[in-house]
């Protein structure tokens, strides 16, 4: 076991490392970043946390003998009403929730347009520009919808951009130096959406509760079978989140174009 006593380890960087079970004591953590860090079952006593911004998935975190997960999301669907939509249960739900994503997603969509098309593709701190977000779309309809759901093992166009710490994975594309346009992107979005349409039309009660076939073939997700409705809930999930971060750094882009005006 490694031991770092009274070590300067500032600025350090530690990508796909196993630190589970580690022992940090009277420890200088502040400004540090975590990004896609698995923080489940972690215990924290006498820590001092100010200023601290969480986004994930929270699930039974306590804090100061609360529960505060349940509180995070009663707060989160009163901000956003459509949020609790996102849960659906029948078909009918689903046709419900795509049709909100599908209004929502079109407002935001024609807010990047009014912006500078090379605003489109930079980053707001470090996270996917625009159309970046856009592909990672379309790379998770094929991989849920297209590869689970329908059974091709290797749906993904040249454009799909997996997540950043997805390993490498054989026919999977992930080209981070492409910088495709806006109209290029939204075709492929389009079709990807009008797929996802199609499939949920065509839910029934009994369809929804069943599981995929599993599909021959590396990639992703792996070759087993899944609840339809997981599926499909991911999709919905994926879609409402990263609109979230949409409309957060189309935000940031529009002040900082209106700074150099």
């Amino acid at each position: 076991m490694a031991e770092f006593t009274d070590a300067d380890l500032r600025g350090s960087r530690f990508a796909h490392a196993d630190l589970s079970g580690s022992e940090f004591r009277a420890v200088d953590l502040s400004r540090a970043r975590f990004r896609s860090a698995d923080l489940s079952g972690v215990t924290m006593r006498g820590v001092e946390l100010a200023d601290v911004d969480i986004r994930g998935e929270i699930q039974h975190l306590t804090i100061n003998g609360v529960d505060v997960g349940p509180l995070i999301e009663a707060e989160l669907d009163r901000r956003h009403p459509d949020r609790a939509r996102m849960r659906p249960t029948d078909p009918a739900g689903f046709r419900e929730a795509w049709d909100i994503l599908e209004r929502l997603w079109a407002g935001t969509v024609d807010r990047a347009g009014r912006l500078r098309p090379e605003l489109l593709n930079e980053s707001v701190d470090g996270e996917w520009s625009f159309i970046e977000t856009l592909r990672h779309l379309a790379f998770a309809t094929d991989s849920w919808v297209g590869r689970a759901m329908l059974g091709d093992p290797a749906p993904w166009d040249p454009l799909d951009l997996p997540w950043d710490e997805m390993p490498d994975t054989p026919g999977v594309p992930r080209d981070r130096a492409v910088r495709p346009s806006l109209d290029v992107v939204l075709a492929l979005r389009r079709d990807r959406m009008s797929t996802v349409r199609r499939v949920i039309e065509g839910l029934t009660p009994e369809s929804l509760a069943g599981h995929t076939e599993p599909v021959d073939g590396v990639g992703w997700p792996r070759p087993r079978s899944y609840p339809v409705r997981e599926c499909l809930l991911i999709v919905l999930n994926e879609e409402w989140e990263h609109r979230l971060y949409a409309e957060r750094d189309l935000a940031a882009l529009e002040a900082r174009e209106a700074r150099s005006a």
